[in-house]
């Protein structure tokens, strides 16, 4: 089968989000399991500059977008068997930052216009085209437009990946005929309106031949009002074509055993290279060097549905609990100024990065002993699995993805590889929180073996990648 992923960022090239994590790994385990697979992306500036060497000119054609007729520059890189395509505009995408630019809504118009414009040029004409959250959702939109009219794409099929149901694309109904260019048929049968709006994302749910959320538990979530963003009757309309695929992680990427990051390497059978690591942190964050403190840390983005209001309304509280809080992440301004007064008033406690460091991140990994994440909603969540690879103990809210990779301990039997709780409520999470300090702190043993489960677990793409494949079987059927 021939597969066409479609994405806005993708490590190794940019990454703002966990999207690129996916897009980085699953084409590659995909041509591991036999499969003939291309990504297609923005050729965005900063991939033009440290690229530039390895970049294969293959073509360009024009892409008709409402009245303009536009060039798309095609240039190509393989890599681990994955066949790379990056679509060049340099009005649209030779500029600072990934998105938040005034005319985002024409940027993706564009690339989701010219995905199905240039198989030509690429000589990659697909069954599949998986498509991913709201940047993307036109291509299904696009494809059965053209399909109307002619017959050049009839045995090519659409699934739409949603990876975060909150950001949908939506602008103002001006944007159908003059950014789009779709008739306003689209827009007054529902398709892609959502009240007096053009919804993108809407659009791409109704139009592909299959939908999928990043977990099992998201999927259903979603069905609920409460975590939809308005979009629950229509994802209750979708039922049908709706899967829930949990993310993997990409072992290789992230294995202890071999990080050239961390200051000592070490594995499930052999841990002492972890406490080199944690004493490097410490020392690195300006913490005292302290062996039996258990450090809490933190990789987050900061923002609301991070949980983080939970953690301002106790972090008083916690902080003087016997512990040390690593935090790491840049967001809403409040959240930033919080953590900031909060590691000065307790600098022998804790300490804060603002800002995204991909070194110091996986050596925050590394040093944790506990692993916060409190999240109000959290589609997958790639961290809580990342962190158990490295051997911290994850403390999470039972929701979406971390309710589906993270099971609460039970002493009784010594089941489970974490601490979770239910409700939205601070003093729920900080109890749990204070479990988890009571067995580190009286039973190591226990202790040990929940971090030896987490290390040990599975969360490889191989499983994922073979429930991608029965989706794009069924979609291909429809």
């Amino acid at each position: 089968m021939k597969i066409l992923y479609a994405t806005s960022e993708a490590v190794p090239f940019c990454k703002t989000g966990g999207l690129a994590d996916v897009s980085g790994s699953l084409p590659k385990t995909l041509v591991e399991e036999g499969e003939e697979v291309a990504v297609v992306m923005p050729l965005y500036s900063t991939i033009r500059n440290k690229y530039a060497e390895q970049l294969e000119y293959i073509g360009y054609t024009y892409v008709n977008l409402a009245w303009r007729h536009l060039y798309c520059g095609v240039f190509r890189l393989v890599q681990d068997g994955v066949q790379w395509l990056f679509l060049d505009n340099e009005y649209y995408f030779r500029r600072d930052g990934l998105y938040g630019h005034y005319d985002d809504a024409e940027r993706f118009a564009f690339f989701s216009r010219a995905v199905i414009s240039t198989f030509e040029v690429t000589g990659f004409r697909p069954d599949i085209i998986h498509c991913s959250d709201w940047q993307t959702a036109l291509i299904p939109v696009y494809l059965l437009d053209e399909k109307t009219r002619t017959d050049y794409f009839d045995g090519i099929h659409t699934i739409l990946t949603i990876h975060n149901i909150e950001y949908q694309g939506r602008y103002g109904s001006s944007v159908l005929h003059n950014v789009c260019g779709l008739h306003e048929g689209w827009y007054k049968d529902g398709t892609i309106r959502f009240e007096n709006d053009v919804n993108f994302l809407k659009g791409g749910i109704l139009c592909a031949d299959a939908v999928n959320t990043v977990s099992p538990t998201y999927a259903r979530e979603l069905m609920d009002p409460a975590y939809a963003h308005g979009l629950h009757e229509v994802l209750q309309n979708c039922s049908y074509k709706m899967f829930g695929v949990l993310n993997g992680i990409d072992t290789v990427r992230y294995d202890p055993n071999k990080d050239p990051a961390l200051a000592k390497k070490y594995s499930a059978k052999r841990l002492a290279g972890k406490k080199a690591c944690k004493a490097h942190l410490q020392r690195k964050l300006g913490l005292p060097e302290n062996p039996d403190v258990p450090l809490i840390a933190m990789v987050t983005r900061l923002v609301g549905h991070k949980g983080l209001d939970l953690v301002e309304a106790v972090g008083a509280e916690l902080i003087r609990a016997d512990i040390q809080l690593a935090v790491l992440g840049a967001g809403e301004q409040k959240y930033e100024d919080y953590f900031r007064w909060l590691c000065g008033n307790n600098s022998n406690k804790a300490a804060v990065y603002l800002g995204y460091d991909a070194t110091l991140a996986q050596e925050l990994y590394a040093a944790a002993d506990l692993f916060l994440m409190p999240s109000k909603s959290e589609p997958c969540g790639l961290s809580q699995m990342i962190a158990m690879r490295y051997g911290a103990v994850p403390i999470v809210r039972e929701t979406g993805g971390l309710r589906d990779t993270v099971q609460a301990y039970e002493a009784w039997c010594g089941a489970g590889n974490g601490f979770t709780f239910a409700h939205y409520n601070a003093h729920d999470m900080l109890h749990v929180i204070y479990q988890a300090l009571e067995l580190y702190y009286t039973d190591r043993e226990a202790y040990n073996k929940l971090q030896q489960r987490g290390m040990t677990a599975d969360f490889s793409w191989n499983r994922s990648a073979r429930e991608y494949m029965r989706i794009y079987r069924y979609a291909a059927e429809r």
